[in-house]
């Protein structure tokens, strides 16, 4: 069912201490939006209270996710909490009765890396990277539009590329950290780009207010539906 917001409007963005959460809980309240949001429990970090957030809510933008360039353990440093993160704020929006669509945020590693010779592919929505490096935001994303289709839950999900821009945070966001490496002359994270450049043809960046307008734009558009890239015009290379 497409989402009908009228009169007060009540959203739920889950993360909101992140890079992308901390402004789009900026910008929601600004369209005079009640927010809810989520943070880690300092106590267990793999608490978080998607129930009690969710109470009352139109709309839930899940834009926690989990991101580490170094670790040595991505199946459960990432792969598994990306996926279980999904799944479980889909499980509260379903089972919360207010609840009329959920926006989950994905990545441009879901769609625009193919490690097959060709580079430099022109992608759209209907596209699934193949590339192992980049499975966190591909499982996680399919998981959600699986139980998503299975359960009648109304969702979309925004895809951006790599995101720069000033940040509401006390920390330098990774996505940041990577787009500046060629100024901080991070060997580790130039490498990063490097391959982001040789399996794709290019690097399209993103500013990160840009992003959350997008986000908002499609949770109160009604016909919006499916998957939607968001990116520059311009690119890299």
């Amino acid at each position: 069912m497409a989402a009908q917001l009228t009169g007060s409007k009540t959203a739920c963005v889950i993360g909101g201490t992140g890079f992308v959460a901390s402004l789009l809980v900026k910008l929601l309240l600004e369209e005079g939006y009640a927010v809810n949001t989520t943070v880690r429990d300092p106590d267990n970090q793999k608490k978080i209270s998607h129930l009690v957030a969710l109470q009352s809510c139109d709309l839930v933008f899940h834009v926690a996710t989990p991101v580490n360039f170094a670790s040595e353990d991505p199946e459960n440093d990432m792969i598994k909490p990306a996926v279980q993160g999904a799944l479980n704020v889909l499980k509260a929006s379903a089972k919360a009765e207010t609840v009329k669509r959920v926006i989950l945020t994905s990545s441009a590693a879901a769609v625009t890396i193919s490690s097959g010779e060709e580079t430099g592919l022109v992608v759209d929505e209907s596209n699934w990277t193949d590339v192992e490096a980049t499975l966190p935001p591909r499982l996680a994303e399919k998981a959600a539009w699986k139980f998503a289709e299975e359960n009648g839950i109304d969702l979309i999900t925004v895809i951006p590329s790599l995101m720069a821009g000033p940040s509401l945070t006390s920390d330098i966001p990774s996505s940041v950290s990577l787009a500046m490496s060629l100024i901080t002359g991070k060997e580790f994270l130039i490498n990063g780009l490097k391959g982001m450049q040789m399996l794709s043809g290019s690097i399209s960046i993103s500013h990160v207010e840009d992003v959350c307008r997008a986000h908002i734009f499609v949770a109160e558009k009604e016909s919006a539906s499916g998957r939607y890239i968001c990116c520059a015009v311009n690119k890299c290379t």
